[in-house]
C-alpha cells in the first residue's frame, strides 16, 4: 500500500448530514432504502432501551448503565454490517450493539443487574462478554481473528472501543500484532470525546485517532459517527476487505457523549451545557427519519409502528429487570472448575446437606 492510502481523509465521510441533507460520496455509496429502514428502527429500539435502562439504574434496578445516548448509530451499524458467522467483541457502553446482533435485552442487562459475568451465550450470538476493563477486548478479538484464520475459518471480527482505550498499551498491542499477522479485524473506535471526565485533547496529540493506523500499516478512516448511513457504508467496506484479505482497518467514528459517563458520574463538573447542546442537533435519529420521509421510504405511520415496537420491548425488559431472581446455592460451585476438586465437592455437599435440614 502507498502511505497516502492508509491516511484518513481531513473531514469525517458523511452521507447525510444533521438537517437530513444528501452528500453523495465518490467513494462510499448510500445504502439502500430498506437497509436504511431497518437501521432506523434499530435506531428507535436503541433509543428507547436507553431511556428505559437509565430509568432502571435510578429505581436502584441497575447497578450501573453506561449509556450510549446519541452514539446509536455506531452501535447498530457495528452490528449490521456483520456477517452471521463474524464476532463483535464489545465494550461496557455497547448493550445497544449487542441486543441489534440478536440479544435478548434483559440477558444483556444480566451483567449489569449483577447476576452472572454475562447473561448471554457468547458462542450462540458469536459476541463476546461485554469488557469493563479498557481495551483488553481488543486483544482477545485479534487472538479469536488469528485462531479463526487458522481454522480456515470466514470469519471477521469488529472490535469496539473507546477513545480512552486508545492511551492504553494493549490498544496498541492489538493494532501492531493484527497488521503484522493481516488479520481480518475492523475496529471501530467511538470517538465521544471523554474519557469520563479526560477530554480527547488529554489523550492524544495526534491530527485524529484515525491517523494512529498508518503507524501500524493499516487504512485509517474517519466518519461521522451521528450518521448512520455513511457508518454503514466505511464499515461495509471494512468488512468487506478484511474478508478479502485485505487485512485490518482502523476506524474512528466522530461522536459525543451525551449523556454523564454513568450514573456514577456528573459531566457537569467538566463540561458545560453550552458545549452539549450543538451536538443535540446531530442527532443519528432525527437526520435519518428526515431524509428517510423525503425519501418517501418512512410513514408516520411506520415510525409510531417502530416506537411502539421499542415501547413493547422497554416493557418487556422492566418485567424481567423487576422479577426477583432466585438464587440457586449450588451455583457457587458449579462454574469453578470443569471438574470440581474434592474440596468444592465436599463444600457443595456440606451446603446441601445444610439446605435439606432446614
Amino acid at each position: 500500500m502507498h502511505a497516502e492510502s492508509l491516511l484518513p481523509r481531513d473531514t469525517p465521510v458523511r452521507l447525510i448530514d444533521q438537517d437530513g441533507s444528501s452528500h453523495p460520496d465518490d467513494q462510499y455509496p448510500t445504502p439502500t432504502l430498506d437497509r436504511l429502514v431497518t437501521g432506523y428502527r434499530h435506531l428507535v429500539v436503541g433509543r428507547r432501551i436507553n431511556d428505559q435502562a437509565n430509568a432502571l439504574v435510578r429505581q436502584g434496578k441497575l447497578a450501573v448503565y453506561p449509556s450510549s445516548y446519541g452514539q446509536e448509530a455506531c452501535e447498530v451499524a457495528a452490528a449490521m454490517v456483520l456477517g452471521q458467522d463474524d464476532w463483535l467483541f464489545p465494550t461496557y457502553r455497547d448493550t445497544v450493539a449487542v441486543i441489534t446482533r440478536g440479544v435478548d435485552p434483559f440477558d444483556a442487562f444480566v451483567l449489569l443487574r449483577g447476576d452472572w459475568h454475562s447473561g448471554y451465550d457468547p458462542r450462540e450470538h458469536r459476541i463476546a462478554p461485554q469488557a469493563t476493563p479498557l481495551a483488553t477486548q481488543l486483544l482477545h478479538a485479534v487472538g479469536f481473528a488469528q485462531a479463526a484464520r487458522m481454522r480456515g475459518e470466514d470469519t471477521v471480527v469488529v472490535a469496539l472501543c473507546g477513545d480512552g482505550a486508545t492511551s492504553e498499551g494493549d490498544f496498541h498491542e492489538a493494532l501492531n500484532f493484527a497488521a503484522v499477522f493481516h488479520l481480518p479485524v475492523v475496529f471501530l473506535v467511538q470517538n465521544n470525546g471523554y474519557a469520563i471526565s479526560v477530554p480527547l485533547s488529554r489523550q492524544t496529540a495526534a491530527p485524529s485517532i484515525a491517523h494512529k493506523g498508518i503507524g501500524y500499516g493499516m487504512p485509517g478512516r474517519r466518519v461521522d459517527g451521528n450518521d448512520l448511513a455513511a457508518l454503514l457504508s466505511v464499515l461495509g467496506e471494512a468488512v468487506d476487505g478484511a474478508r478479502a484479505g485485505g487485512g485490518p482497518t482502523l476506524v474512528e467514528a466522530v461522536t459525543y457523549r451525551i449523556q454523564s459517563h454513568t450514573n456514577a458520574d456528573d459531566a457537569t463538573r467538566y463540561r458545560t451545557d453550552e458545549e452539549v447542546q450543538p451536538w443535540l442537533a446531530r442527532d443519528p435519529l432525527t437526520r435519518l427519519r428526515t431524509w428517510l420521509g423525503e425519501q418517501g421510504a418512512l410513514s408516520e405511520g411506520d415510525d409510531a409502528e417502530f416506537h411502539a415496537q421499542a415501547e413493547r420491548v422497554a416493557t418487556d425488559l422492566r418485567a424481567a429487570v423487576n422479577a426477583e431472581a432466585v438464587p440457586h446455592p449450588e451455583d457457587l460451585f458449579a462454574f469453578v472448575y470443569a471438574t470440581p476438586t474434592p474440596q468444592l465437592r465436599e463444600q457443595a455437599a456440606m451446603l446441601a446437606a445444610e439446605e435439606a435440614a432446614r
